[in-house]
């Protein structure tokens, strides 16, 4: 099976079942067994006493042995799993579970919903759950623009990029890619903790978005049925202070016509809440409400139908280039030159 089609078997399975709570509460999640690393990682090695490149250097061989060590587990399952419909499908489902299309979809309809509804108490508690910035006071306005940021910067980190990654390089590359992913989430924050130890951390992760995040940008683009000016989508993208984030983040708001990001606050504890100073996306369009989530649903669910649609291209055109060589000493055995023997 190419890689592309098991990424494609994968997320149809992540789809349809996602990672089932009695699964989490038995074995929890890989995702947690890869934050378990790096809390190792960081409670040993990340010393504030020691000088910032002595830090630095510690960041990344913890990354570089976390990444390394997920790829290599992942390739032993891969080697492992006999090449039968019961090895693949086995190694489809633990491929499902570094994917979360079903769990996004989950924790935004959670934040929608109570917000149609005018309960604001309940949507903040939700929306609390998927964004790190202080939710307490957030109005509709706020409680919309938080969920639907998350829903297109997730689309990318959750969806789009395991994807391709596992497309090209099979269920290690789609681990590898978690771990990175995991990594930045933990300690790739530039405070005084983690700029240091978490800077190769970062750095790896923007790489590692780099193609994922701009493909995104294109679905959501095109999901949204030409309503979003591409150019004014780049020049939005450009101005955000992830490379990366501001591409799905600014075709989500030109293609629903309101405005993302812009100011924010943030818990800060021992320090009082500080505020971030983000520039608009679509800094013309008007402010999200609650329908704009129910409409950022609905593009989200087209653009992850094209993304399979461009998964089962690739994965037909795999499977077909896997086949050449076998066409190929067909046609030398029944052309020609085979007849004559």
């Amino acid at each position: 099976m190419s890689a592309a089609a098991l990424m494609l078997l994968a997320w149809g399975i992540e789809a349809a079942i996602g990672w089932p709570a009695w699964v989490y509460n038995r074995i929890r999640h890989p995702v947690v067994w890869f934050g378990r690393v790096v809390t190792a990682f960081d409670t040993v090695l990340n010393r504030p006493a020691w000088p910032h490149r002595a830090r630095y250097v510690a960041g990344m061989i913890s990354t570089l042995s976390t990444v390394l060590l997920a790829t290599g587990l992942a390739y032993a399952v891969a080697i492992l799993l006999p090449p039968t419909w019961w090895g693949y499908a086995g190694e489809a489902l633990i491929a499902s579970s570094l994917i979360a299309s079903r769990s996004l979809y989950d924790h935004v309809v959670a934040v929608a919903k109570p917000l149609a509804a005018g309960k604001l108490d309940q949507a903040r508690d939700a929306v609390s759950r998927i964004v790190g910035r202080d939710t307490n006071r957030l109005d509709e306005a706020g409680i919309a623009r938080a969920g639907l940021e998350s829903l297109a910067e997730n689309t990318s980190d959750g969806i789009i990029a395991p994807i391709f990654w596992g497309a090209i390089f099979g269920l290690p590359g789609l681990a590898a890619y978690k771990a990175i992913n995991t990594l930045d989430s933990m300690i790739g924050h530039k405070n005084e903790t983690y700029a240091a130890f978490g800077g190769f951390a970062a750095r790896l992760d923007d790489g590692a978005n780099l193609v994922p995040a701009r493909l995104t940008a294109l679905l959501i683009v095109a999901a949204g049925l030409g309503r979003c000016a591409v150019a004014n989508a780049i020049d939005d993208a450009r101005r955000h202070r992830s490379p990366n984030a501001g591409w799905p983040e600014a075709a989500m708001a030109g293609s629903l016509g309101v405005r993302l990001s812009g100011p924010r606050r943030y818990a800060s504890p021992g320090h009082g809440p500080q505020i971030s100073d983000e520039p608009w996306l679509n800094e013309t369009g008007r402010d999200p409400q609650a329908a704009d989530m129910v409409a950022g649903l609905a593009l989200y669910r087209r653009a992850l139908a094209l993304a399979a649609l461009l998964l089962g291209l690739v994965a037909l055109a795999q499977t077909l280039g896997a086949l050449l060589p076998e066409l190929g000493a067909l046609v030398l055995a029944f052309g020609p030159s085979g007849f004559a023997t």
